[in-house]
């Protein structure tokens, strides 16, 4: 039989790796910035570096038809995005760790940057402290 721990409340996780981990639905009206990675993929790039993050792999693929989904993989963690354009919908979230610096205030600018980016309506929105 399967045994498991919780390490929720164990006081050497919570110093080690916390981070924050926002995971979000949005709707918007910018449904030409749903089409193709390029404009996001330009903006994000940009995000990540102003806040020195360190990109260490991506992953972008355009739709046939429309969309695109994008995997960004980060030394602090990641962030994911999937747009479907003909509904003006939009998946995102970002989880930034905190093993040597409190990220969270990072996490929190790019997820405010995103939505601003695609002039976005938040439809679903959880912050995650991990």
């Amino acid at each position: 039989m399967l045994q498991t721990r919780s390490v929720v409340n164990s006081p050497d996780l919570r110093l080690q790796a916390p981070g924050c981990h926002i995971i979000s639905n949005f709707e918007t009206e910018r449904r030409d910035l749903l089409n193709t990675c390029g404009e996001f993929k330009s903006f994000i790039e940009t995000a990540i570096e102003r806040n020195q993050l360190n990109k260490v792999g991506e992953a972008y693929h355009d739709f046939e038809g429309g969309g695109f989904t994008a995997v960004i993989c980060l030394a602090e963690s990641h962030l994911s995005i999937h747009t479907w354009p003909a509904q003006g919908y939009v998946t995102f979230d970002i989880f930034l760790s905190n093993f040597t610096v409190d990220n969270s205030p990072k996490a929190k600018a790019i997820y405010r940057d995103v939505i601003h980016f695609f002039d976005a309506n938040v439809v679903f929105e959880k912050n995650l402290e991990r």
